[in-house]
């Protein structure tokens, strides 16, 4: 397979037109993949939408096995990966989202799980203050950023040890799993 004659479509702020493109390519009987740049594709991220239209239009879905970074970071995070829920994207209001992850804190304490979360890399800071002052300092978090990249880095500390070194991950792809004891 040559990558070059493939063509490219970026969802980006062009969800309607590109779904169109798509929809046509697909009536085409043209082979699609949909990548994602950090994540996998209906996980979270902007090609649920894609993979949505092409099951409307009856066309056939074949998941590739490959890395996906939410898995990933569980697996590198040494908390639990036998009973771990996903909630992709915590409120973006400061008070909200400190609400959300108190709740969370007292989920994980009494199921014993790993609650994993994402944000927008713009928006990275903002969380990582916001589970700063909320977090129990006992709570552990790990916080994986750039998976499979060049400057990757997954590390898991507790509240109170991040409060003491907070990491710069502004504006890079991060995964958050927080597990209370």
């Amino acid at each position: 397979m040559d990558i070059d004659s493939y063509r490219w479509f970026v969802i980006h702020k062009a969800e309607a037109e590109v779904k169109l493109e798509f929809l046509q390519q697909i009536k085409e009987g043209k082979k699609i993949a949909i990548l994602s740049e950090a994540g996998c594709p209906g996980i979270a991220d902007p090609g649920q939408m894609l993979v949505a239209a092409a099951q409307d239009a009856g066309a056939v879905i074949k998941p590739l096995v490959g890395p996906n970074s939410i898995l990933l970071a569980l697996m590198a995070s040494g908390m639990n990966g036998q009973h771990f829920q996903f909630h992709g994207y915590l409120p973006i209001d400061s008070a909200e989202r400190g609400r959300r992850i108190r709740e969370l804190e007292i989920i994980s304490r009494r199921d014993g799980s790993s609650q994993i979360f994402i944000e927008t890399p713009y928006r990275n800071i903002s969380l990582l203050e916001s589970l700063l002052k909320n977090g129990a300092p006992d709570t552990r978090l790990c916080i994986a950023v750039n998976l499979t990249g060049k400057s990757e880095s997954v590390l898991t500390k507790t509240i109170d040890s991040w409060r003491k070194t907070v990491p710069e991950i502004n504006k890079q792809p991060a995964i958050f799993i927080l597990q209370a004891s």
